[in-house]
């Protein structure tokens, strides 16, 4: 049956949703221990301060977990140029001989990404070098500028030893691209405590940070509990951080990711419906929504194209067929079967602004975020008005901000 088309967002004002966040209230660095944090429940409309360390006895007993099991790679490279000053090359995607993140990340001897360049108006053309160590031997990283487009440029990298795969290349001369707003370089605690401890899958060039505060402690506490998990993949893109300038929403692009999800995930959240699905971070929430989007497209298909699989910022505020969760669901799972293959692969732009309906998640953990920005809609999105007691309790209560900030645990 098709449904009424739902509020439409692209008239919103993203100045409706700030509120003032004084500098000192956003977190430089973390917490000695992951799971120190404090962690503000929201549960139908009433607050409670907590300890992030209380997080599994708080959750629904019959929630599924979903995590965002992104690693975040050194994509920050400093080279030299002849004359000795610093090039900064910030890798945001591939571009060849691969686009997908999985096979570009072990490409040997040369590739192409598409980069933010800093102090790129003094280097004018050739090469720039950066000479590093990896497994003990000396190496050399090249890069040349092959492109310069609006705000980034198209950088080719080639090294010695050739043999190296470019992922070894960045862990072994990259930084870590810590939040610009931090304004510092990273450091060894960074290296380790700006990745979850059940990161898997290189390719993010940001930390999905509400899960930054799960400890080995708090997983044990979770299987004790009975409490399952599930997990899927959605390499976070510089564009999280991107602002929004335009007046209203209609002016914004929303930045795209690639994301994938087993066969095994999506038997196991099709098994969990209709009890609560709780996505830890914006990312897994992104990710879970995008998944209903791509089934409802496919069921409405009605050649035999190959599926789109993409889903764009606007795709959920257009008229089209009501499909439940589960049909969304099925269809994937039933596509991967027929194909053989036991990974679905696609890219979002979904965005998600009050006005939403969601389809499979039924909460939220998330830190606490930037005002006038995608993910502040967010949280609008999930518990309305709200959102704007939720951060007045946290600023009235020191609660840190952002991504090495506190914890938040949305049950509208």
């Amino acid at each position: 049956m098709f449904v009424p088309v739902p509020p439409d967002p692209r008239q919103l004002s993203i100045h409706d949703f700030t509120y003032q966040l004084p500098p000192e209230r956003i977190a430089p660095e973390p917490l000695a221990n992951r799971d120190q944090s404090k962690l503000l429940l929201y549960q139908a409309g009433e607050l409670t301060d907590r300890s992030f360390q209380e997080l599994p006895g708080l959750l629904p007993s019959d929630s599924l977990l979903v995590f965002n099991d992104t690693k975040v790679v050194r994509a920050r490279l400093f080279a030299h140029k002849p004359t000795g000053g610093i090039v900064e090359l910030f890798c945001l995607e591939p571009v060849a001989p691969h686009k997908a993140i999985e096979p570009a990340m072990q490409q040997i001897e040369s590739c192409i990404w598409k980069c933010l360049v800093g102090n790129g108006k003094r280097w004018k053309s050739g090469p720039v070098l950066l000479e590093f160590e990896a497994n003990g031997q000396p190496a050399t990283l090249t890069a040349e500028r092959v492109e310069q487009g609006e705000g980034y440029a198209l950088i080719r990298f080639s090294w010695q030893p050739s043999g190296l795969p470019f992922a070894e290349v960045l862990r072994a001369a990259g930084h870590l691209p810590l939040p610009p707003y931090l304004n510092r370089a990273d450091t060894e605690v960074d290296a380790v405590r700006y990745q979850t401890v059940y990161a898997a899958h290189e390719g993010a060039v940001a930390a999905p940070t509400a899960g930054l505060h799960f400890s080995d402690a708090v997983l044990a506490e979770l299987a004790t509990l009975h409490i399952p998990s599930a997990h899927v993949t959605l390499h976070v893109g510089a564009g999280t951080f991107q602002p929004v300038k335009a007046d209203n929403m209609l002016g914004h692009s929303m930045h795209g990711e690639p994301i994938s999800v087993t066969a095994a995930t999506l038997r196991q959240l099709l098994e969990h419906l209709p009890k609560p699905i709780i996505p830890v971070g914006t990312t897994s929430l992104r990710t879970l929504e995008s998944l209903y989007w791509l089934g409802s497209r496919l069921l409405q298909q009605t050649d035999s194209a190959a599926p789109e699989w993409h889903v764009g910022q606007w795709q959920p505020y257009e008229p089209g067929a009501d499909v439940s969760a589960a049909d969304a669901l099925q269809a994937l799972l039933q596509h991967l079967e027929t194909t053989g293959e036991q990974e679905l692969h696609a890219t979002t732009q979904l965005l998600i602004a009050p006005g939403y309906k969601f389809r499979l998640v039924r909460g939220l953990i998330t830190n606490f975020h930037q005002p006038e920005s995608t993910l502040l809609l967010l949280v609008a999105a999930l518990i309305g008005p709200s959102w704007r007691t939720v951060y007045e309790h946290a600023l009235g209560h020191n609660y840190r901000f952002l991504s090495y900030g506190d914890s938040s645990l949305l049950l509208p």
